[in-house]
This record gives C-alpha cells, sequence and structure tokens, in this order.
C-alpha cells in the first residue's frame, strides 16, 4: 500500500531521530507535485549501505550530492537551504570541487564560503578538473576563468551532478563519457557488452568519486559493489502533479513502479539512420518516444489534457537540426534536416538517447541564447590548422583529444526533471521555460504560449 502524502510529516521526523530505511514508493514532495522511487527488490530503500557512508576524509558521502527528494542529483534551492542551515559547513561545500576554484580562496567566513561556492550556490555547479590529453589535437591558448583556476593543462569546467538512479538506461557514463571511454581504462557501451559493461563503468565511477570527491582511499571491492547494486536498484519519477493528482490514474502510466517495467537495451528505438546499424533489431525509428499519458488524450480534465499535448508535441514538433556536431557532421546525413525532440531523446519513456552519441547543441557556446557569463572562456586551437574556437566547455574533447569533440556531452536521461533544477548540464536553464527558450534561440524553434504550457505541463510529469 502506498503511503499518503499527509504522512510526510511523520516520516521527516523520523529521519531527524534515526532512519534506516525509506519507504518503498514514498512520497517526496517538490516545486511541482510529488516524487517517488521505487526499489527493483520491492522493499525498503536501505540509508545505511555504503552509498549513505563517509568513506572518505572530508565527510563526503554519494548521498551528499545524490538525494532522493532532488531525485538523486541535487538541486539549487536544496544546496541554497543547506548553506543557510549549517553556514556553509555541510559536506557538499567543500573546495576540492565544491568552489569555483581551489586557490586563492578564503573560507574562513561564512560570507567567503558564500563567494567561495557561489556556483554550486546559483547553479548547482561542482567543478571538474580534467588535464589535457597529451595526444590532443588542440591546445588550450587561455583559459579566462573569473574564479581564478586558469590553468591550460588542467582546466576547470563546471557541471551539474548527474542522477544516481534509472542507470540501467545509461549508454555512457557522465556528461563527457569519461566514464565509458578506453582513454580513462572504462568500456564503452554497446549492445553487446550490456550490461557489464555499464555495471563495470559505475564501479569505475564509483571509486572514482569516492577518492575525488569524497577525497578517500580507494574503496573495497565490497563497497564498490554495494554502492553499485544500491544505484542499480533505484527507478524514479514525477509520482503527482499539482492540479492533477497521480500520474498512474486514468489508465495513464506515469511514475516509478510502471516505469520499473520499462524495457531498454543499448540501440533501442536509435535514430541514426539503419544503415548506421545502431538498433541491432533493425526496426524503423518511432518518434513516439513516450506513450505514458496516451489515455489521456481526450481527458475532460484541462491538465490531465494539457500534458497529453505536451507528449504529442515532444514526438511531433519540428526542430530544424543545424550545426550540431555529432549530427550534421556524420557521414551521410544531411547538413540541415527537421527533426523532433526524440530526434535526440530517442529511449521509449526514458528520454536520454540509446547509443552513446555525444552532441554539441550549443549549450556550451559563448552564443548561446541563454546566460553563460558566469563560466570561464576557453580558447582552443588546432596544432594543425590553426583554427580557433571558443568555449565554456571542451566537452568530450578533453577525454578523447578530439577537435571535433569539443563542446560534445550527452543528454540525460529526462525522467524526474521537476525535481532537480537548474537544467543543461551548466545548469544555465533555471527552469523548463528556459529550457524551452534556448531551443527557441538555438534552432529558431517557434512555440505558441499554449504549446510552451503543454510541454512543461508533459515535462514536470515525468
Amino acid at each position: 500500500m502506498k503511503p499518503s502524502p499527509a504522512s510526510i510529516f511523520a516520516f521527516t521526523f523520523a529521519v531527524a531521530v534515526n532512519a534506516q530505511t525509506l519507504p518503498n514508493l514514498f512520497p517526496l514532495p517538490n516545486g511541482k507535485g510529488i516524487l517517488e522511487t521505487y526499489n527493483m527488490h520491492d522493499a525498503p530503500i536501505s540509508l545505511k549501505g555504503a552509498f549513505f557512508q563517509s568513506i572518505g576524509t572530508n565527510g563526503r558521502s554519494c548521498s551528499t550530492c545524490h538525494l532522493p527528494a532532488q531525485g538523486w542529483s541535487v538541486s539549487a534551492d536544496e544546496i541554497q537551504q543547506r548553506f543557510t542551515q549549517t553556514r556553509g559547513l555541510d559536506p557538499i561545500f567543500r573546495t576540492n570541487d565544491g568552489s569555483n576554484c581551489d586557490h586563492n580562496i578564503d573560507t574562513s567566513t561564512v560570507d567567503g564560503r558564500r563567494k567561495a561556492y557561489s556556483l554550486l550556490l546559483s547553479r548547482g555547479l561542482i567543478r571538474v578538473a580534467l588535464a589535457v590529453p597529451s595526444n590532443a589535437e588542440f591546445t588550450v591558448q587561455s583559459a579566462n576563468n573569473p574564479y581564478g583556476c586558469s590553468e591550460t593543462d588542467t582546466v576547470s569546467v563546471y557541471r551539474r551532478p548527474l542522477p544516481a538512479t534509472n542507470l540501467n538506461a545509461l549508454s555512457t557514463v557522465m556528461w563527457d563519457g569519461r566514464e565509458s571511454s578506453l582513454q580513462t581504462g572504462t568500456t564503452p557501451i554497446t549492445y553487446g557488452n550490456y550490461p557489464g559493461s555499464l555495471l563495470s563503468n559505475l564501479a569505475h565511477q564509483a571509486m572514482d568519486a569516492t577518492t575525488g570527491h569524497a577525497q578517500g582511499a580507494v574503496p573495497t571491492p565490497a563497497q564498490i559493489q554495494d554502492i553499485v547494486d544500491f544505484e542499480t536498484s533505484l527507478r524514479t519519477t514525477q509520482a503527482f502533479v499539482q492540479g492533477v493528482g497521480r500520474l498512474d490514474a486514468d489508465g495513464a502510466t506515469g511514475g516509478a513502479e510502471a516505469y520499473a517495467d520499462n524495457p531498454f537495451f543499448v540501440g533501442i528505438n536509435d535514430s541514426f539512420p539503419k544503415n548506421f546499424g545502431f538498433n541491432p533489431t533493425g526496426a524503423d525509428f518511432n518518434s513516439q518516444i513516450f506513450n505514458l499519458f496516451d489515455a489521456w488524450k481526450d481527458s475532460k480534465q484541462p491538465h490531465k489534457a494539457s500534458i497529453a499535448r505536451g507528449q504529442a508535441l515532444f514526438a511531433s514538433k519540428a526542430i530544424t537540426i543545424s550545426g550540431v556536431a555529432g549530427i550534421n557532421d556524420v557521414t551521410g546525413l544531411p547538413a540541415s534536416f527537421s527533426g523532433t525532440c526524440g530526434t535526440c531523446h530517442d529511449s521509449p519513456n526514458v528520454g536520454n538517447h540509446s547509443v552513446s552519441a555525444p552532441l554539441n547543441i550549443g549549450v556550451a557556446d559563448l552564443s548561446s541564447p541563454l546566460d553563460v557569463k558566469y563560466l570561464p572562456v576557453f580558447t582552443l586551437v588546432n596544432k594543425t590548422t590553426n583554427e580557433t574556437v571558443q568555449t565554456t566547455d571542451p566537452g568530450r574533447a578533453l577525454i578523447t583529444g578530439k577537435w571535433a569533440d569539443i563542446g560534445k556531452l550527452k543528454g540525460p536521461i529526462l525522467r524526474g526533471l521537476a525535481a532537480r533544477a537548474p537544467y543543461f548540464h551548466n545548469g544555465s536553464a533555471a527552469t523548463l521555460e528556459d529550457v524551452l527558450d534556448f531551443y527557441t534561440g538555438r534552432f529558431n524553434v517557434f512555440f505558441t504560449d499554449q504549446e510552451k504550457t503543454d510541454l512543461i505541463a508533459f515535462l514536470n510529469a515525468l
């Protein structure tokens, strides 16, 4: 039996005292309604395993940046609350990667900490320091970083923590795929090696997170296995929307329990041409990515009908795809063609790309329609052609060293979006309205006010 929203208050008190488990499908409120997590073992979710233990040296655990109520990620609003409650001393506020830079800063006062952790507070960003590959096809000529950390051999980029849930549907691990790359000793995820490659990559990521984010020694094999087992047992979605009610009512199949049965394999419904062979079944691409709310198409309840219309728009709203590295520059694909949201978010009822397909849609570009002035500007020079590019994040190029990979990053899983603002890898979209504004400015997509309302209603119901 699912707990009622009224029991949230009793659970909050229990957590404050001595919680050991999170009841399965427990309702956790957010600004749009209620989020739920389903344990694939159909049991309470333990809160005492290695995922929740501080096994480093700075007080952090995996759960420092991956919280149930924030879709197993973190929101900027929640981080701000933590800063207020702890005066900036919570373990998330550590200078190894939580601060804008790790040298020439003062964290001895509350005001100093507020300044040092300003990107974490305002955008939910963690600093990621990555060495430029020795065999890179480019040099980093300059790193104009307003916070310091302007080194050009090891560059500091700023990214949102990805959710530690729904991981079964990953086709690559981390924004830049560095935990699924031969360059880092990990394995690209393919149909033939899934799920073994995914599990080994997640184990490697757990090790890197402990030694890096938590500043610890290499965790034991048992600890790593416990973290991976825990993460892969979670399925998280929005379950209840204000003004709508439960998302699995009246024939709809929203919510985490229904999502637990969602099929996935690497290449499922891949949108690249069939001759690429990415979908091993050879099936045609189906642009109807989501079918969760088909039953609400003719609903007399306006909010449910709005969600259903938004789902249809996700599949049908025309987007002229041009200038996207990773798509338009791929051999055999046209320089410009008409697609939809589902072209890049093709995994059925998931919303990421079902194969590893790092893309540069312009989120990191200086010309982004959204404000990116808070980010550093990197000037990269091609060693062969002397061509120059400026970007706020070199993306996958910092892993592969390839000029063609500058700015490329993966698209995240869309389930549970409502709980984990801001959006995009760099937090440049504070709201889903900003996300649509980005697509309007970048791809000249015109949305009517009703279309915006419907699409946002749908995305908030995922």
